[in-house]
């Protein structure tokens, strides 16, 4: 007998029902995990419709009971009904003081935005629950403290053509549009994302492939924004096929959160799309194992059948996901999702994060946490992203110890030292006529 999802009390009943009755009636139809059937259809495998929680039915009947089937698993239908106000927000959730008065006076931040699917993911009454913490403002997000920056990581800095980024000496960032379905609180271009001032036109993206065609030393495009997974397919199609045109560009990425907010949007289609233009890898953002759901199983089942690698992105987020046990739960979801647990990142300081950033010291707890406790694949590599410009530096537990002699002294996950033969001065071969064999 498989387990019996939990239903989420919090929210109200479906019209006409009780509580209770509800509850009953949730409760009485399993969620399974198991691999879901699937489909050959025009040579690409199509994952049957995958099961709701009863959470997102119970958030259905309560306030998108109109909404037919086809509706609700419509990604476009999706984006048209996001929460992005004060008067919806209200109607959801069980606003505190502190999410209100930030939603009153956010007029200029980064705006809100909430697919429903999404939405029926959060706790009704519960501000604190981590999913909801993420997509909803508190007021903290207008306290600056000293170190956080509005563009941290000098990425405008490093632009030569609006909206390419060029930092490393043989990769670029192309930012496609400045739109996501869903508004992370935390976003690291929160300057730019929603503003509008991004889009993808032709005109705008022929500067960037000119660059690009002009500098043969690049040989990988990371698509981002916003989320690039937003333009539908012809756009899509136009970026990756001029990308493609490229002799020198070997490698393409794309960023994107859609499986964790919007799974919907992994259709057959787009995944025809996709898999033109291999080797095309994908970097999926996934916070907390609330968002391993049957919806996003089924979207990232799709990529992976399409032959996208994929690799998953983690920011580590105080009271999200600054836990052993939460981190090594949405890893171990991760693998089962066929989803790489790829990097961990510490919370680049923008302006208004200070209530997400955790220290270095619980970063690299978690990832002793995770090292010798689990498999290999399941631990991400933990890095900063340095301030100024400074790109990617990657941080490990002290496990290293140091010298006595020919040997060096390793520090395991369980605190026991060995030693390894590391003679001094030796590089590969010992020399000849030494006791020692090679270090090959």
């Amino acid at each position: 007998m498989l387990p019996v999802a939990k239903t989420n009390p919090s929210l109200p009943a479906a019209e006409g029902t009780s509580p209770g009755a509800a509850a009953r009636d949730e409760a009485s139809r399993e969620v399974t995990v198991r691999p879901v059937a699937r489909l050959v259809r025009d040579g690409i495998p199509a994952v049957r419709r995958a099961r709701s929680t009863p959470e997102t039915r119970a958030f259905r009947r309560a306030f998108f009971k109109d909404a037919t089937d086809k509706e609700w698993n419509d990604w476009r239908w999706q984006t048209r009904h996001r929460i992005k106000n004060l008067a919806q927000l209200e109607k959801m959730l069980v606003l505190t003081e502190d999410e209100r008065e930030a939603l009153i006076q956010g007029a200029s931040m980064l705006p809100v935005g909430i697919t429903p699917y999404y939405m029926s993911l959060l706790a009704r009454e519960d501000a604190n629950q981590p999913l909801r913490r993420t997509v909803i403002p508190v007021k903290n997000e207008f306290t600056r403290t000293i170190g956080e920056a509005d563009d941290p990581l000098g990425e405008d800095g490093h632009s030569p053509v609006p909206g390419l980024v060029h930092r490393y000496p043989d990769r670029v960032l192309l930012l496609a549009l400045d739109f996501c379905s869903t508004y992370c609180r935390y976003c690291t271009r929160s300057r730019v994302v929603g503003h509008g001032e991004i889009n993808p036109k032709e005109e705008r993206l022929q500067k960037i492939f000119e660059y690009l065609r002009n500098t043969p030393q690049v040989r990988d495009v990371l698509i981002s924004g916003g989320d690039p997974l937003a333009i539908a397919e012809d756009k899509l199609d136009y970026i990756l096929k001029n990308l493609r045109a490229i002799p020198h560009i070997e490698f393409v990425r794309i960023g994107t959160k859609m499986p964790a907010v919007l799974p919907q949007r992994i259709t057959p289609q787009l995944t025809r799309v996709l898999r033109k233009y291999h080797p095309l890898w994908m970097s999926v953002h996934f916070l907390h194992p609330d968002e391993c759901t049957p919806e996003s199983n089924q979207a990232c089942s799709r990529l992976a059948d399409a032959g996208i690698p994929l690799g998953a992105q983690t920011v580590l987020l105080k009271g999200v996901n600054d836990d052993v046990a939460v981190m090594k739960e949405l890893m171990h979801k991760l693998l089962l999702q066929r989803v790489r647990p790829y990097y961990l990142y510490q919370c680049d300081p923008i302006s208004g994060s200070s209530h997400f950033r955790t220290s270095v010291a619980k970063g690299l707890e978690i990832i002793e946490g995770l090292r010798g406790h689990t498999t290999g694949y399941a631990v991400p590599t933990y890095v900063i992203d340095a301030p100024g410009g400074g790109g990617k530096i990657p941080l490990q537990p002290n496990y290293l110890v140091g010298r006595d002699g020919n040997d060096v002294v390793l520090r395991n996950f369980e605190g026991k030292e060995y030693r390894y033969p590391d003679p001094v001065g030796v590089d590969n071969l010992a020399p000849a006529g030494s006791l020692n064999p090679p270090l090959l």
